[in-house]
């Protein structure tokens, strides 16, 4: 099997669109889709349901995804064995749009020479995510432990160094679209909007604790579609409001006119926890959490609050 046309359906995947894999891949849209093309004819089956508004995931595809990312691990795991030291550094994120990636993005920026490989697991929970660290499947992971030392264990070590702040965003239609802030308690009136969130979750498992102390009606009902669509329907809802972090990365046409309205007495807090083996000596991920603890900002003079566990 062609494992350039694995990873490139891999990536197809997580970037949401073979424009955007072609420019994370420095190849053009049209090598993304005959890759992908190249691939589907050797299965004998359609990867991706494709239509006038873009390409999803089919059900063969859905059920090839976390074999093909085992594929490319264990392709690295290979190289890994003889190149050493050379090898990119391996992060793991839930989202490439939260504050972490963002936080890879800084880093990346700022030392260019260390290669990095960002990637998310098949497996969103905490304990897989966890255990690919400790098999040295990936490098670290970025979890919401929020009491990160008791978390994990020898060799593992785990520590806070991100605190993502709410806000709410919405379009020019919505009743807050002119507040510029708005604290709980007012929020309770409105419905939050965030289709295909699920319980059992690190996410799903935070909002549903925030939804219970603050009485929020967060409406998980349906399915996501991506990031693309949900931008488009807040710019033309009059009723429809999400959550977003602070150090996450939604880009949207001018003509949305969307706003982030921050939150406040309190300001809900997403902790991110970076998890890694202490006997790892890969020399990028010594920076890296150098570079995390040196920009780690804790919030001040703003109550924050946080969930008791997730």
């Amino acid at each position: 099997m062609d494992l350039g046309a694995v990873r490139t359906f891999v990536v197809a995947t997580e970037a949401g669109q073979f424009q955007a894999a072609a420019d994370e891949l420095g190849v053009t849209q049209q090598a993304v889709s005959k890759r992908i093309a190249a691939l589907e004819r050797q299965l004998g089956v359609l990867l991706f349901d494709r239509s006038p508004r873009g390409a999803r995931l089919s059900a063969d595809g859905k059920a090839f995804l976390p074999y093909a990312q085992e594929l490319l691990r264990a392709a690295e795991r290979a190289e890994a064995a003889v190149l050493g030291g050379r090898r990119p550094l391996r992060i793991d994120v839930l989202n490439r749009r939260t504050a972490p990636a963002t936080a890879l993005l800084a880093f990346h920026q700022e030392h260019p020479a260390i290669e990095l490989d960002v990637v998310t697991l098949p497996d969103a929970s905490a304990e897989a995510a966890v255990a690919a660290v400790a098999d040295g499947s990936v490098d670290a992971t970025f979890r919401s432990l929020r009491e990160p030392a008791a978390a994990v264990g020898s060799p593992l070590r785990a520590e806070r160094v991100i605190d993502d702040l709410h806000q709410l965003l919405v379009g020019p239609r919505h009743p807050l679209a002119s507040v510029g802030r708005l604290t709980l308690a007012e929020l309770a009136s409105y419905p939050i909007w965030m289709p295909g969130l699920q319980g059992g979750t690190e996410w799903g498992a935070y909002y549903a604790q925030l939804a219970a102390e603050f009485g929020l009606r967060i409406d998980t009902a349906g399915p996501s579609f991506g990031v693309e669509v949900m931008l488009e329907r807040l710019a033309g809802s009059a009723g429809l409001a999400t959550f977003v972090g602070t150090g996450s990365r939604y880009l949207w046409p001018e003509a949305y006119d969307l706003r982030r309205i921050d939150i406040v007495d309190p300001t809900p807090v997403y902790p991110h926890s970076i998890v890694w083996r202490e006997d790892n000596r890969h020399p990028g991920l010594i920076a890296f959490v150098e570079h995390l603890r040196a920009i780690r900002a804790i919030p001040a003079g703003r109550e924050t609050w946080l969930p008791r566990s997730t």
